[in-house]
């Protein structure tokens, strides 16, 4: 880390970078922005905001289930739970019991109040509390890695399958008729939006790790003119929503994560705007 820590003294010859913890919520930045940017193109095309959302609640009874087995690591028990929670809410709305949003409200509830229950009955729920706003500024370099490792395979993920996940959510009678395993990457598209919530939600906090999501991709449709240009678009309103969110709160003395939040807000609002003249033009 002391290369690239040099590395970002050279090139960002800040006050800001003076400090180990900015520097590492950069690199973190960095990676965990590309990461929203790419998996929120397809949770907007599949109209499943709602469902991040949800896996983003049921973390609290993630770190409920680690505290009562008594593990300091809460990120193996939130990841375990939210995968069980994603796939349990697949299930539910494969059998078609009632409507998929009905569904994953329910889930979303019962994850929320579960944690919140067992947390208050465990010695007080405010110490975990930090969980629901999050600080990017107390990323570790080991989790940095991690986020690396989490970047690389969805991007790969993406590389060999992305037409298949494209074609199962425009048309799955057409996409089956191809052979393409539906339900199978239905699931795996599940599985790497529980990962990534899980993975990033410390820092970023459980009331907004969604917007991250939902906004830089929203944005990017309103502008976008292809899927190829979406994902850059995306990817880029995430990034630059991420440096300069993260910039300004160090200014501005405010939380890192809302910062983030309300930058990538006032693109969705401009993008919005500049369709809309575009569309009238």
């Amino acid at each position: 880390m002391t290369q690239i820590y040099a590395l970002i003294d050279t090139l960002l010859p800040f006050d800001w970078t003076e400090f180990s913890y900015m520097k590492n919520a950069l690199l973190a930045i960095l990676l965990i922005t590309p990461l929203f940017g790419l998996v929120g193109t397809m949770v907007v095309n599949n109209k499943m905001s709602f469902f991040s959302d949800a896996l983003g609640h049921s973390a609290l009874t993630g770190i409920a289930i680690g505290v009562l087995l008594g593990t300091d690591n809460y990120l193996l028990s939130m990841m375990g739970f939210a995968l069980v929670f994603a796939l349990g809410i697949s299930a539910v709305i494969g059998s078609g019991v009632s409507s998929s949003d009905t569904i994953i409200s329910v889930f979303s509830s019962v994850g929320m109040a579960l944690g919140i229950v067992i947390l208050s009955a465990t010695g007080g729920f405010a110490k975990y509390s930090a969980y629901l706003i999050g600080d990017i500024l107390t990323v570790q370099p080991e989790e940095i890695l991690m986020l690396l490792v989490i970047l690389v395979a969805v991007v790969l993920v993406w590389i060999f399958l992305f037409n298949k996940f494209m074609l199962s959510s425009i048309n799955a009678d057409l996409a089956s008729s191809k052979n393409i395993p539906v339900n199978l990457l239905q699931n795996l598209f599940m599985i790497i939006i529980a990962v990534l919530v899980t993975a990033t939600i410390k820092w970023v906090g459980i009331l907004i790790i969604n917007s991250l999501l939902v906004l830089p991709a929203a944005a990017a449709r309103n502008l976008a003119r292809s899927m190829r240009s979406y994902h850059f678009w995306s990817i880029g309103i995430s990034m630059f929503s991420g440096i300069s969110g993260l910039i300004f709160s160090y200014y501005a003395g405010t939380a890192a994560g809302g910062t983030i939040v309300l930058v990538a807000a006032v693109i969705f609002f401009l993008s919005f705007f500049i369709s809309r003249h575009t569309e009238r033009a």
